[in-house]
C-alpha cells in the first residue's frame, strides 16, 4: 500500500510541475526561467518514477499482477 501512495504522490507532483510550467508560459510572456525550472523539475521526477518503478519490480516490492499476456495462436486448418 505505500508503494502505491508513492507513486501517486509521484504522479501528482509531475502533473502539478507540468501544469505550473504551463501557468508560467502564459503568465511570464517569453520572459525569465521558471518555465524550463519546472518542466526540467517535471523531467526529473519522471525518471525517478521510472527509474523506481524498476527498481521496486526488481527488487519484489512491486509484483506484476491481472492481465495475462497475449498470446497468438494459428487458426485451426491455417
Amino acid at each position: 500500500m505505500l508503494i502505491k501512495i508513492i507513486i501517486l504522490a509521484f504522479m501528482g507532483a509531475i502533473l502539478y510541475s507540468l501544469a505550473s510550467s504551463f501557468y508560467f508560459l502564459v503568465n511570464d510572456k517569453g520572459e525569465g526561467d521558471r518555465t524550463v525550472r519546472r518542466l526540467t523539475w517535471r523531467i526529473g521526477l519522471s525518471l525517478l518514477l521510472v527509474i523506481g518503478l524498476w527498481v521496486g519490480f526488481k527488487l519484489g516490492w512491486i509484483e506484476p499482477t491481472g492481465v495475462d499476456p497475449v498470446r497468438y495462436t494459428t487458426p485451426p486448418g491455417g
